[in-house]
């Protein structure tokens, strides 16, 4: 699971959700979400939606199966 998908559902956000914080298509959030589509600017704006303060880049990163 990527942090992105991670912190969105933590926050109990659906997907939809995520994607009209963050002023994009909600398709073309899935497609962010799941690393098809990559773009500097919509990682930012996503960041923002997930309230998440580090590298935007950083959301699409693999988590560990075992979290704390």
């Amino acid at each position: 699971m990527k942090l992105m998908q991670h912190m969105r559902e933590e926050r109990g956000l659906s997907r939809r959700k995520v994607a009209q914080l963050a002023d994009m298509d909600p398709a073309l959030y899935g497609k962010v979400e799941s690393g098809r589509v990559l773009s500097g600017n919509q990682l930012e704006r996503l960041a923002r939606a997930l309230g998440y303060k580090g590298d935007p880049a950083a959301l699409l990163e693999e988590l560990n199966d075992a979290r704390d």
